[in-house]
């Protein structure tokens, strides 16, 4: 059965779009067809970051109107033939979406796709909340800063209270943490929060820790998911979160301080 994901945050600017795309490509490598949808209508990243912008045609409000079929729409990924992108408008506004017709995309796509991610703009407007209100899963992205996590903390709220599952009395969405732009030494110096503090806030289940990487920029430069720069401590990170998040049972990495280990470790400086 098809299981739709919502990649979320309260705050711009934490990895979102990068998540997004970075856990739709590894779910389609492991061999899951796997559809990906750009939420942020007016802004549309998605298809940049994923190397396809060019190849735009019809985006998710035409599909929704009846301007296109959702196969029109539909853009298959360059480098594997399991991954779809559904990408936003960039000439529309946010009332453009509508519950009803998100829905009903949202419908015909689980017909044929194991995995829907729906990457979501930031904040609780309406583009937000569509894009969370038909989830089975949230990942929460947020990064180790005060103002981040807490709002973080109000999407968590919206989440148990104003998706689909909530209104029917279903099973609650899945909630999953993943802390982005991580770096242990400035933990240590005091210049940002640890993965403990952010979990002593938002108590949810720590599915992964991105650290902070020039190879995540160099990625969204070239149009390249950063999951396929298998070097990468930031593509290595994001291939554990999809282990885990399909049931491997991997160590968390990039939370501990290696320089400062072997600083300590052999007496440096």
């Amino acid at each position: 059965m098809a299981r739709i994901i919502v990649v979320t945050s309260g705050k711009g600017g934490v990895g979102k779009t990068t998540t997004s795309a970075a856990i739709a490509m590894g779910l389609a490598k492991k061999g899951h067809k796997t559809a990906v949808i750009d939420f942020d209508v007016g802004l549309r990243n998605l298809d940049l970051i994923m190397g396809c912008e060019r190849r735009v045609v019809y985006d998710f409000v035409n599909v929704i109107n009846g301007e296109a079929t959702l196969n029109q729409a539909l853009i298959r990924d360059k480098n594997c033939n399991l991954l779809y992108i559904l990408p936003a408008s960039q000439t529309r506004d946010k009332d453009a979406l509508s519950k009803e017709g998100v829905g009903r995309v949202l419908d015909e796509l689980k017909k044929d796709f194991k995995y829907i991610v729906c990457d979501s703009p930031a904040g609780i407007e309406k583009g937000a909340h569509l894009a969370m209100y038909f989830a089975d899963d949230a990942f929460v992205v947020t990064n180790p800063e005060v103002s981040s996590v807490r709002d973080s903390d109000r999407m968590l709220g919206i989440l148990a209270s104003k998706s689909y599952r909530a209104e029917q009395n279903q099973e609650p969405i899945k909630e999953y943490l993943l802390l982005t732009r991580y770096s242990p030494e400035r933990v240590k110096l005091g210049e940002m929060l640890s993965v403990e503090d952010v979990q002593d806030i938002l108590s949810l289940h720590l599915l992964g820790v991105i650290p902070e990487s020039k190879s995540v920029l160099n990625a969204s430069n070239s149009g390249t998911p950063v999951i396929l720069d298998e070097k990468s401590d930031a593509g290595q990170a994001y291939g554990d979160i999809v282990a885990r998040y399909l049931g491997e049972n991997r160590p968390h990495r990039f939370i501990d301080d290696k320089k400062g280990f072997f600083r300590k470790f052999f007496g440096s400086k």
